[in-house]
């Protein structure tokens, strides 16, 4: 693997490790919701972490900041797609703790950098 700078980021180590809470949760998701939430979760999931290695990647502050932006909205879509779990019944609202944890810091984490870019 690359020893790439993105990856020394503590955004970066926050996104990776919602990815694996992601998946974790998804694995007990209804079957019928293979193609549906759970593809859904992991992709966005998967969005965050390579939105953010590839604005890491780039050298203008514009295109870094569109690529941070991205993968802000891939938390938000994140944050809309478990609500739906947890109003539907998937999952309970003590499951997603370290979850919600997790993701405040890494949104709090790119609106700094996408701020400090503007």
């Amino acid at each position: 693997m690359l020893n790439l700078s993105h990856k020394k980021l503590m955004v970066y180590t926050t996104a990776i490790e919602i990815t694996k809470e992601i998946y974790d949760l998804t694995r007990n998701l209804p079957e019928g919701e293979r193609y549906g939430l759970s593809s859904q979760l992991r992709r966005a999931a998967v969005s965050v972490c390579s939105n953010l290695a590839e604005g890491a990647g780039r050298i203008s502050k514009t295109e870094k900041k569109r690529f941070f932006e991205i993968s802000r909205s891939s938390l938000v879509e994140i944050d809309t797609q478990i609500e739906i779990c947890r109003i539907t019944g998937y999952f309970e609202s003590s499951q997603l703790l370290k979850l919600e944890k997790l993701m405040n810091a890494t949104f709090a984490m790119l609106s700094k950098l996408i701020s400090n870019l503007s």
